[in-house]
């Protein structure tokens, strides 16, 4: 059995505490600063209390650490100040520079971090979710094993601190845009009265967006003409008094594909690198 702190008991904290519970380990939970909403989740989840964050550390062998990023920097010095050397598991959905400033800020401590990052809805019940991480050896190994046959798959990744995050990043980017991208959508038709045909037109839309890679060599050369279009689908939404800056701003990173024009399936190297040449 291992003890491990989760910082903190939200909604997808809570999920991943109790399936650290069901593995057999005891789960520890700090109420400084936690709200009256998490202490009754962490309750019902059965997690034990811990008085301080110093008390919960000095019987802690791993940090697990799941908050909102704004506070993933924060978090991780007041765990330093408080001098923890075991493992920490920073699995909130921050960048890979952030990722390596909660490094540093735990290098002085001794404590071993661990880059993870949580892809799939809060695991319990019918669902689940996988978990990773990336860092040395054997510190992953050690994360990954706490959840062995829970439901977090946990895959490590032959990667330094920021891989997991990287992975999180890239994934995010797209599905946190797509489902805004969705709203706004919905929100112009619905001022227009065409609600029902827009939806209609979805149905029949491919699901594979972002799996196939492929496409996308189809689609840079195509860039100069599409993102003529993303202005006037800025215009069609300031008239709807809808924010346009998403328009806009994919109207100029279409532009980065300008110089693929006419070119006939461009490799994806090529795709990539006209992005990067922005």
């Amino acid at each position: 059995m291992t003890t491990v702190t989760v910082l903190h008991p939200g909604q997808m904290g809570v999920a991943v505490a109790r399936q650290l519970r069901l593995a057999g380990h005891e789960v520890l939970w700090v109420s400084e600063g936690r709200s009256d909403a998490t202490a009754d989740r962490a309750t019902e989840a059965g997690l034990r209390l811990a008085g301080s964050l110093a008390t919960a550390l000095a019987k802690s062998d791993v940090v697990f650490a799941v908050c909102p990023p704004a506070a993933a920097r924060d978090l991780a010095a007041e765990v330093a100040a408080v001098g923890f050397d075991g493992v920490y598991a920073e699995a909130n959905a921050v960048s890979p520079g952030t990722a390596a400033a909660v490094c540093g800020i735990l290098r002085e401590t001794d404590a071993q971090v661990v880059d993870g990052c949580i892809i799939g809805p809060p695991p319990g019940g019918s669902t689940s979710a996988r978990l990773y991480l990336s860092g040395e050896h054997p510190h992953t190994d050690t994360v990954a094993g706490l959840f062995t046959g829970t439901q977090v798959t946990a895959r490590v990744l032959d990667r330094e601190v920021g891989g997991a995050s990287a992975l999180k990043m890239a994934f995010a980017a797209y599905q946190k845009t797509a489902r805004l991208l969705a709203g706004m959508s919905h929100a112009l038709a619905t001022d227009h009265g065409v609600a029902d045909e827009l939806l209609a037109e979805a149905l029949m839309m491919p699901s594979d967006i972002l799996s196939d890679r492929e496409y996308l060599r189809t689609v840079a050369p195509r860039g100069w003409r599409w993102a003529p279009e993303l202005e006037e689908i800025a215009q069609t939404l300031r008239e709807a008094g809808l924010p346009d800056a998403l328009a806009l701003a994919a109207a100029g990173t279409l532009r980065c594909w300008n110089p693929l024009k006419d070119t006939d399936r461009p490799p994806l190297d090529a795709v990539f690198e006209a992005l990067h040449d922005h």
